[in-house]
């Protein structure tokens, strides 16, 4: 599977808006994994937060369905399939409250997000519950993946954990997610 950027349907009338940000049989008429184990909910109170480069080892590898509730982010998924020709790309999007848009990140990628205001309000779906023993991760600077971040407001580094901050290079950590005959390309679909 490779990444899909997802539109949700918006109802709207003079009160504002409605949609379903999930709904199983679109999904699964789409080919989307359906399969939630898990739903998670950060908040990132200074606008050039960045989390990430996370993914978790298996038999706990995640797939997973991020939307941004409040502000904005730059959501980014990493290629860390090693038979995978598009191994050590990415792809970004910018998610927001305002767009509704939001990324599918299968397993087999290592995903990350940048603040690009304060006080953004992040939620995601996984499909296996956390497992620290499988967890693992890149930095967020890796020359090799060369991601572009574009930092807001003249902000020259972003605010990382301190566990984050520790992260090796992908060159300096195992991977070993199967290939599975799809390189990295970003699908969008509404649902």
């Amino acid at each position: 599977m490779s990444v899909y950027q997802i539109a949700t349907r918006r109802f709207s009338d003079s009160r504002g808006w409605f949609a379903e940000s999930y709904h199983a049989g679109r999904f699964a008429a789409a080919g989307l994994e359906s399969d939630w184990r898990q739903d998670n909910h950060s908040l990132s109170r200074a606008a050039g937060t960045l989390r990430g480069l996370h993914f978790q080892r298996e038999p706990f590898a995640q797939t997973k369905l991020v939307r941004c509730l409040r502000g904005r982010i730059f959501d980014v998924a990493v290629d860390v399939r090693p038979q995978s020709p598009t191994f050590k790309q990415w792809v970004g999007r910018e998610l927001s409250a305002e767009n509704g848009l939001q990324l599918l990140i299968p397993k087999g990628y290592a995903h990350g997000f940048l603040t690009l205001e304060p006080d953004c309000e992040v939620a995601y779906k996984v499909n296996a519950h956390y497992a620290p023993a499988a967890e693992g991760g890149i930095a967020w600077n890796d020359p090799e993946i060369g991601i572009v971040w574009s930092l807001p407001g003249g902000i020259t580094a972003p605010l990382l954990s301190d566990k984050d901050a520790a992260l090796p290079f992908l060159g300096q950590t195992d991977v070993d997610f199967a290939y599975d005959g799809r390189p990295l390309e970003i699908s969008e679909i509404t649902a």
